[in-house]
This record gives structure tokens, sequence and C-alpha cells, in this order.
């Protein structure tokens, strides 16, 4: 079993966002984690961090204010910063390995009574990104440089490939002919458009009798398929003519089925 990474969290008074922060990584991770927190100028546990933990079911076990003091010597991975005061005032530390800064409102300063609950929500959802970010290794690139969230965003900021890569998703397949009619367009504009999803590597095309068919990747990470079914799912209306268009074409052409 692989060693845990030992995580710091800072702020000023220790009181309640690095407290937060601390319970939260102890609780979503403790096989890859080891959570602490200190505070340039600790006070105590403020106790309505300690309610805003406890209502989200987050254990505050072992939660105190501590100095830097106490903790500098001790090796970390991570030296997270909560506040922008903090990563101001907190020297580096001997032995720490990367420095991040986050920056959340202190709650004690708003006067938001929902204050502590938000800060505690925000705070949540930026751990569980840092875990999931920092608890796997780096997935290798995909053979062919396979579509990364730019490279996509980029294909789709056109409204017809867009409009393309829905209609591929919904129809499984579909050929030049057949997207030409679909979509009201010359089929050189239809062909180029094509190429390029091809090229992005989001489309692969196969080759059935005087046809080319065109289907998205078979090798697309799920998380692609998921992005273009969410919007298939959420804007039928914006596609419905062109998806009857095509379903109104005679004679479109037939194909066998794909090879497993």
């Amino acid at each position: 079993m692989s060693q845990k990474q030992r995580v710091l969290f800072l702020c000023v008074a220790n009181s309640s966002r690095s407290q937060m922060a601390e319970a939260l990584l102890r609780h979503l991770d403790p096989e890859h984690f080891e959570a602490f927190s200190a505070g340039s100028a600790p006070t105590q546990v403020d106790d309505r961090a300690r309610h805003a933990l406890q209502q989200l079911g987050i254990s505050c076990e072992g939660l105190f204010s501590k100095s830097i003091e106490q903790v500098t010597g001790e090796p970390f991975d991570y030296v997270i910063t909560l506040c922008d005061k903090s990563a101001l005032e907190c020297l580096a530390l001997p032995g720490a390995g990367e420095y991040i800064a986050w920056n959340f409102a202190d709650p004690a300063t708003s006067t938001d009574k929902a204050a502590y609950r938000k800060t505690l929500q925000e705070i949540h959802e930026r751990i569980k990104l840092f875990v999931l970010i920092k608890s796997r290794p780096a997935a290798p690139v995909a053979e062919g440089g396979l579509l990364s969230p730019t490279e996509l965003f980029k294909c789709l900021a056109d409204e017809t490939r867009a409009r393309i890569a829905l209609l591929l998703s919904l129809e499984q397949e579909l050929c030049v002919c057949e997207l030409t009619a679909a979509l009201d367009e010359a089929q050189p504009k239809i062909s180029r458009h094509l190429a390029l999803l091809r090229g992005s590597g989001l489309l692969e095309d196969r080759r059935n009798g005087q046809w080319v068919y065109y289907r998205l990747h078979p090798q697309l990470p799920a998380w692609v398929g998921e992005v273009l079914r969410q919007t298939l799912e959420h804007n039928a209306e914006w596609l419905r003519q062109d998806v009857e268009r095509l379903w109104q074409m005679r004679d479109r052409p037939g194909r066998k089925p794909l090879c497993a």
C-alpha cells in the first residue's frame, strides 16, 4: 500500500476555514491523505464551523487550533493556504512539497446567517476536486491525441459541427448525404466539417459499398459521450428540424451491420 500524502491547510486564526478543510479531507479520502491544519495567529475552533460540519455529517473529532510553529519541521506533501492573508504571512515550511493557494471569504466577517454553511460547501467542492486530481496517477495521453477538452469544445463551437455530433449521437451512424439532407447544407461544406471532426479524433469513418459512414469514435472517453448525451437531452427543440428532415429523407442508403 502506498504511503499516505500529508496535507496541511493554513489560515490566519485556524478557527473555521482551515478546520473545515482538515475535517473534509479526513472524511472524503482517509485512505490516501492525512489532513492537518494550523494558523499564523491561532485562536480556537469556531462553534459555527463545528455546527456546519456536523450538519453535513462530518466528524469534528480531533479538531483544535494550533500555530504554524507547532507543525514546523514536519514533512508535508501539500501546503494549502485558504486565504490571501495566510498566503502572505505564512513563511515557507522546511520540508514542504507543493504549495497551493486557495482563497475563501472569511464567514466570520459576513452578515449572512448561512455564511458558514456556504463556505463549507465551497471548500467541500474544492476538496473533492483536489482528491480527484491528486489521488490518481496522471492518465497517459491516448494514442493519436484523442480529444482533450479544449479540442472538443473548439470543435463544437461551430454550429454545423455541433449539429453533426448530436445527430451522430442520436443516430449512431450517418453518411454525408444523410447529413446534407438533415442540415440542409451543401455537400462540400458538410464534408469539410466531417474531415475536421475526424482529424480531431471525435469521429471515425468506414466504407460500406459506395458509401462512407461516420460515427463517434468508439475509443472516446466516456465523459465526451455524456456531454453529447446531456446536450441532446436538454436541447431537443434546437435539433428538431434537422431530425425531422433526416427522418423524412427518402432513399436513405442501406448499411450492413458493423463488425463486432
